[in-house]
């Protein structure tokens, strides 16, 4: 599989909205310019993902902008008695007034409305800030808090321009960074859930799409150590055509190791039963152990974003870029499917 990889700046799009320079990329080489999309607001998503965790708690955070269809939602998942809360903020017709950045380095995004609050803060070095408080968040009870995300030093991230073979000017493009190291505190009522250094982990997951009518996507997502190394990974496909760049990579302290196609084995007993993943060249086998699932439908009209969820652990072993088998256990994480409808 003969995959591209960007090495210099690049725009994704020309000067006809039309996808151009698909491939990958370690570093933020590519440009995304907004006033390049010819096509239709009501076309376009935007969202920006983060989740933080520890081997206890689990929040994930999403603001999300897909023309007609929007929503903020907040869902906390206990890991030990197997608890899910989740809140969903809809907003109608946003056509991108949410004003997310069209660059994933930069830019806050700040949401205040009545008693809400969610922050997405980007710092000097490139470390951010979540500060939330939103009422109301399964059986009316409060979730407030603020964490900080910290970049490793000299980090990469995986960066993927990809095409939707046969839909006019429908792409993908995205970028994750699944090796953040987290600190801070966040209240679930009455209750504390502390994040410390080397034992809460965060990843960031940030779309920009034209959506073509019909779109499915699976992606999964862990964080953790083995031994004194950070191991982080994000792997991903969907119905566009990655063979210029895979979302496929694992992160050893934060160098990244990209793998071309990986395939997701779902037991046909149901999204419980433990999952496998392997890739093409067999540098990765690894099994995931799910143990609880959440499943969300957001829509207006005919436009439906449905996201189904499974929160875990992840154990196998991955062939590094120097060939070296690096064996992991237990490394927390999820797997999701997301499908549009427009």
């Amino acid at each position: 599989m003969n995959q591209i990889e960007i090495a210099e700046t690049r725009a994704i799009l020309d000067n006809r909205g039309v996808p151009t320079n698909l491939g990958w990329a370690r570093d933020p080489h590519f440009v995304y310019n907004a006033a390049s999309v010819w096509t239709p607001q009501r076309w376009i998503s935007s969202s920006d993902k983060y989740i933080i965790f520890s081997k206890s708690f689990m929040f994930i955070f999403e603001i999300y902008d897909g023309g007609f269809l929007g929503f903020i939602n907040v869902t906390a998942v206990s890991l030990i008695d197997k608890h899910i809360a989740s809140r969903t903020i809809p907003i109608p017709f946003p056509l991108g007034d949410l004003n997310l950045p069209t660059t994933s380095e930069a830019g806050s995004i700040r949401w205040h409305h009545e008693k809400t609050i969610l922050d997405f803060i980007v710092m000097d070095q490139g470390s951010k800030i979540i500060k939330i408080e939103i009422p109301q968040v399964g059986h009316n009870r409060n979730l407030r808090g603020e964490v900080v995300l910290i970049k490793p030093p000299d980090a990469q991230g995986l960066y993927t321009n990809s095409l939707h073979q046969g839909e006019n000017r429908c792409f993908q493009f995205s970028h994750c960074s699944p090796w953040w190291s987290v600190e801070g505190v966040m209240q679930y009522e009455n209750i504390e859930m502390p994040f410390k250094k080397g034992r809460a982990w965060g990843i960031f997951y940030w779309n920009r799409i034209v959506r073509p009518k019909k779109d499915v996507h699976y992606w999964a997502a862990g964080c953790g150590l083995v031994n004194t190394r950070e191991v982080n990974f994000s792997i991903g496909y969907g119905t566009a055509d990655s063979s210029c760049g895979t979302e496929n990579a694992f992160f050893v302290n934060g160098k990244l190791h990209k793998l071309e196609l990986v395939t997701f084995q779902l037991s046909p007993l149901g999204w419980l039963q433990p999952w496998k993943f392997t890739s093409n060249d067999f540098r990765l086998e690894m099994a995931f152990y799910p143990i609880q699932q959440y499943t969300r439908k957001n829509y207006i009209f005919n436009q439906l974003y449905k996201v189904q969820q499974v929160y875990g652990f992840f154990s196998g072993s991955i062939t590094l870029d120097d060939g070296s088998r690096l064996q992991f256990e237990r490394i927390t994480g999820l797997v999701e499917k997301r499908k549009t409808k427009s």
